[in-house]
């Protein structure tokens, strides 16, 4: 049991990447085993969790030779979360499959083999609308789309959301859009408070959480750690967090994920399955459960020599 969900928007710069590994991370905080597939030239989600753009055995191998993808995948320093990386060779697929049968499928062909492996698989698709976005959207059980909140960000939605039409009608008849991601939200103007009602408008099945603009968020990639692990109680972080917890009931009400996952220890040890559910919902799954599980109040939780005289 596992889902493929492709992350797309031909516009660049909306935090495609950025939220393809952030809820990855997240996803995988929550005991689901996790899979990113940079499906991107550019190479940025590969370098976002830490890992090296290798020179082969990776997607384009997979896409234009037909080689298994199996000893390409990487694990990352985050348990549970690993990554399929990809080269700027990557760009030359899209040519060099033009006179190939069936090249919309070449990546679900290609996928179809790790989902045993996974929970969950993210791809992070090129901002473009071309052949690996489509194949992208044939190999997909559903789709995220991110949208920055201005202005020319909702031009394009519409024409996205023909491509995906298209891709229901002619290649993948189970598509289904899962929601619309509002990102760089600055409550601090009109503009994205705007932008946030016209999507809820149009997009009933619009996310709740909403990706704040964030300094830390921009800061994160730069040191190959998502933004869980590098800053844990940012907001980014928790807007991520609230994101996932969405993602994964919609997916457990589709019976898309198991409902008592398999807790990771570490990179590179099997996975073990708690014997109840109460075991799981023991285990904090994210900085914010940990912080609430001590209760204590601070200036009570240690008493000084003093205090504790006044106090015999």
């Amino acid at each position: 049991m596992s889902v493929v969900i492709a992350l797309a928007n031909q516009k660049g710069g909306v935090g495609k990447t950025t939220t393809t590994v952030s809820l990855a991370a997240a996803l995988a905080a929550r005991h689901l085993r996790v899979l990113i597939v940079d499906a991107d030239p550019q190479a940025n989600a590969t370098s976002a969790v830490g890992a090296t753009k290798d020179d082969e055995g990776g997607l384009y191998e997979a896409l234009v030779d037909e080689q298994p993808l199996g000893p390409a995948v990487r694990e990352t320093a985050t348990p549970g979360l690993c990554i399929l990386p990809t080269t700027p060779a990557l760009a030359g697929a899209e040519v060099e499959l033009v006179s190939v049968m069936a090249r919309e499928f070449r990546m679900k062909r290609a996928l179809d083999s790790l989902r045993s492996r996974f929970d969950v698989i993210l791809v992070d698709c090129p901002p473009s609308l071309g052949l690996l976005t489509v194949n992208a959207l044939a190999a997909a059980d559903e789709v995220i789309i991110p949208v920055q909140c201005e202005y020319f960000a909702l031009e394009g939605l519409s024409h996205l959301s023909h491509t995906i039409d298209l891709v229901r009608r002619n290649l993948n008849p189970r598509l289904v859009i899962r929601g619309v991601v509002l990102t760089m939200f600055d409550a601090r103007t009109n503009l994205s408070r705007e932008v946030e009602a016209e999507v809820r408008v149009h997009f009933a099945n619009t996310f709740r959480a909403v990706i704040p603009r964030s300094v830390r968020l921009a800061e994160a990639p730069s040191h190959g750690e998502p933004i869980n692990v590098f800053d844990p109680t940012s907001a980014g972080a928790r807007a991520y967090d609230d994101l996932a917890d969405e993602l994964v009931a919609a997916l457990r009400a589709r019976d898309l994920l198991p409902q008592v996952p398999a807790v990771v220890t570490a990179p590179g040890l099997p996975a073990t399955v708690p014997a109840t559910p109460h075991e799981v919902a023991t285990i904090p799954s994210t900085p914010r459960d940990l912080a609430r599980t001590d209760l204590t109040p601070i200036d009570h939780a240690v008493q000084t020599p003093r205090e504790q005289m006044h106090g015999a």
